[in-house]
């Protein structure tokens, strides 16, 4: 029976009329005041009321299921009518316009033409190729075409485009309606400014297009890819004023326009955004006397007058370099520096108040914005500062790492050393508390040291407490499903949570699967989130932080994995290669290890073999000396390892930092920024510690060039590639 129904229903032909016939009687079954979600008044709805001439109310409420998948469906019922209403009068409105039998279809360009010519000859003489191969050979073959070739491709194209431009012309004056509804509500609305590398790129394309008419846009790009960075700054400048010309126009166009449509909610702010780059707006303002920012510290200012020189240099050795000339310095030299570059700072500010005046005060605000007088970093909408807030906000109850006793010896004094001397600088007063930090006696550093450890217990304290606390419990579909419709329910049973309660049982119970299935797939991803959380709790905060190299106590060392490891461990330790940079120290090892007989590979062979079988034998001791937790957080940091290298052999991929990590980093960064004040002391220890950390860079180093080294080796010498697959 039912089947039978179903038949009668599609059989029924509908007519626009009775379509909009069945929208009027939709809403005048609604009750006067429709503010509940649509699903839930279309649940409700009686369609007996609805049903019209020879249509039932099952065949009324089918045929607007099939109307509403057509339609938005984020507003009221009563809402939602009147867009069914525009779809019956114009079902190809919008995004759908050119699904109309009447469309002209746009013509195929030269390329194309070529392509679909030749691609069924090219694939029957290639079965074995894919599509993107035969689309590579194509397009070779298409730009190594001669001209008198092309044209014929070409004059197809022009014909066709002719055609086209006239079909089109004859749809709009068939089809007024649909062409207003192809553009976006507002669409009279003034045309934004171009920035000034769009403007030169239009100016340039025009000139590519004159004499290469058949030149595609990835053409057209990749000629004029690079020119706009090599551009002179004149030419630069000349873009930037017609761009900011159009920015003026555009403005003072979009204010009448906003007060002629204020239905369209748009702000000053949306139609003042900048068309220019920091760099742009640099450009600019310093053709107009903005005066360069002057060095932060006299270690800077060293740094900067030091690389002028050192342009051959390579990148990676400069500061390097620039770093150990200022250590050479006597305290009297890096007082110079620092009293130049405060004297700098002062010209800064007169030479700034003075471009300051010749601004408007809109300028005047964006300049300042954009400098930081007085070399304060950060602020509240700074960068950094909505990372931090983010963050915090993310998640607020996550412990943060114990502040050092510097640190809270520097918080101590540093409000009073602000309050007697003004004048200084942020940065010089961190680099005066470090120095008084160091001369500090023993004794009164013990009270410091002494808060670090109460500090330090509780973060541990409190890092235990969160690792025991279980996550919460993962939701059914059910569960998601009502909590997202309750407030529906209690309104229409009046606040009664009981009733509220069996009905939405109800309701689930009937509900079909189709329904179902996107409460099913967040159910699906709250059980994830529980299990991932369920996972870190259980496992310890150290196997958590990825990325960070984890030290073990009493781990043994890890032994050379292969004879050419063993032999450049050698020569790296002797220091015989000591006077050559890096790289050139490991192309050195790599011929070295070329050059050596095959009597001496097999001895460094055998010799790391060796050292390979102790190593196995020390770790399982010291894995047997473990606890189980201790052995589980070994096992999970060494397969976190495994899992984040890019591929066998290759470098590591980089990790993303996770959120515990940057805090960490960032209170690094802070700590570090105290200690290298102190640099000017020049503190013996510090200077000691730098050069571990140097050479400890250099070791890490040396491990990635080895693998590279040994690659090359391994290629020319035969016996070596033997060597580097046996291990």
């Amino acid at each position: 029976m039912n089947g039978a129904m179903e038949a009668t229903t599609q059989d029924k032909v509908w007519a626009q009329d009775d379509l909009l016939k069945l929208l009027e009687a939709m809403k005048l079954a609604l009750p006067q005041k429709d503010l509940t979600k649509y699903k839930t008044s279309e649940s409700h709805l009686d369609w007996t009321k609805v049903a019209f001439n020879s249509f039932t109310a099952e065949m009324c409420k089918q045929k607007w299921s099939e109307v509403s998948k057509e339609i938005r469906k984020f507003r009221t019922l009563t809402e939602l009518i009147f867009d069914a209403q525009d779809y019956i009068k114009n079902p190809y409105k919008g995004k759908k316009l050119k699904k109309h039998p009447d469309f002209p279809k746009k013509p195929l360009t030269p390329y194309f033409r070529f392509f679909m010519e030749k691609r069924a000859k090219y694939a029957k003489l290639h079965p074995e190729m894919s599509n993107l191969d035969l689309t590579k050979i194509l397009s070779k073959k298409y730009r190594e075409l001669p001209e008198k070739k092309k044209k014929k491709y070409v004059e197809d194209f022009l014909r066709d485009k002719e055609t086209f431009v006239h079909s089109m012309s004859k749809f709009r004056e068939l089809h007024p309606d649909l062409m207003e509804s192809m553009t976006k509500k507002g669409s009279n609305a003034p045309e934004k400014p171009r920035t000034p590398q769009q403007l030169w790129y239009n100016h340039e394309k025009k000139a590519v297009l004159k004499t290469r008419p058949d030149a595609t846009t990835k053409d057209i790009k990749e000629s004029l890819g690079k020119q706009w960075t090599q551009l002179s700054d004149k030419k630069r400048l000349k873009w930037i004023a017609k761009s900011l010309e159009q920015q003026k126009l555009y403005e003072e166009t979009m204010r009448g326009y906003i007060q002629q449509h204020p239905e369209l909610n748009i702000t000053q702010g949306d139609i003042s955004k900048s068309t220019l780059t920091k760099a742009e707006r640099h450009l600019k303002d310093k053709s107009e006397g903005r005066p360069d920012k002057p060095p932060p510290n006299g270690y800077s200012m060293f740094c900067a007058e030091l690389m002028s020189s050192m342009k051959d240099v390579p990148s990676t050795e400069r500061m390097v370099m620039c770093s150990q000339r200022w250590k050479l310095l006597k305290q009297i030299e890096k007082d110079a520096y620092q009293k130049r570059c405060e004297q700098r700072k002062k010209d800064f500010e007169i030479d700034m108040h003075v471009f300051l005046s010749s601004l408007s005060e809109e300028e005047q605000t964006r300049v300042l914005s954009e400098d930081k007088l007085g070399f304060k970093r950060g602020g509240a909408n700074s960068p950094a500062a909505k990372k931090k807030a983010s963050r915090a906000k993310a998640n607020p109850e996550k412990p943060k790492r114990p502040i050092s006793a510097m640190f809270i010896f520097s918080e101590e004094k540093r409000p009073k050393m602000q309050q007697e001397r003004p004048d200084v600088s942020d940065s010089e007063i961190t680099r005066l508390l470090a120095r008084m930090w160091n001369e500090l006696p023993d004794k009164k550093k013990e009270k410091y040291k002494r808060l670090e450890m109460v500090l330090k217990a509780e973060s541990e304290k409190k890092e235990k407490e969160d690792r025991t606390r279980l996550p919460d419990p993962p939701k059914t579909a059910q569960d998601i499903w009502q909590q997202s419709v309750i407030g529906d329910y209690l309104a229409r049973f009046k606040s009664d949570r009981p009733k509220a309660q069996k009905a939405m049982e109800a309701t689930w119970s009937i509900m079909e699967k189709k329904e179902k299935i996107m409460w099913i797939k967040k159910a699906a991803e709250d059980q994830k989130r529980y299990e991932r959380d369920l996972c870190e709790m259980r496992s310890p905060a150290a196997t958590i932080a990825a990325g960070k190299k984890m030290k073990f106590e009493g781990e043994p060392k890890k032994p050379p994995s292969n004879g050419y490891q063993k032999f450049s461990q050698e020569m790296l330790s002797n220091g015989e290669l000591n006077h050559l940079p890096m790289k050139e120290r490991m192309t050195e090892i790599g011929a070295r290890w070329q050059r050596c007989t095959l009597k001496d590979k097999d001895r460094y062979k055998k010799i790391a073999e060796e050292k390979q079988r102790q190593y196995k034998v020390l770790l399982e001791q010291w894995l047997g000396s473990l606890s189980s937790q201790e052995r589980n957080t070994y096992k999970e940091y060494n397969s976190q390892k495994r899992r984040t290298t890019a591929k066998p052999g290759g470098p590591k991929a980089k990790a993303k930092k996770s959120d515990t990590e940057e805090e960490d980093d960032e209170e690094d960064e802070r700590e570090k920024a105290s200690t290298e004040a102190s640099s000017s002391s020049e503190d013996d220890d510090d200077d000691e510690k730098e050069a571990d950390d140097d050479d400890e860079d250099d070791d890490d180093e040396a491990e990635d060039k080895e693998n590279k080294s040994e690659d090359s080796s391994s290629d020319s010498n035969s016996q070596s590639s033997s060597d580097s697959d046996s291990d």
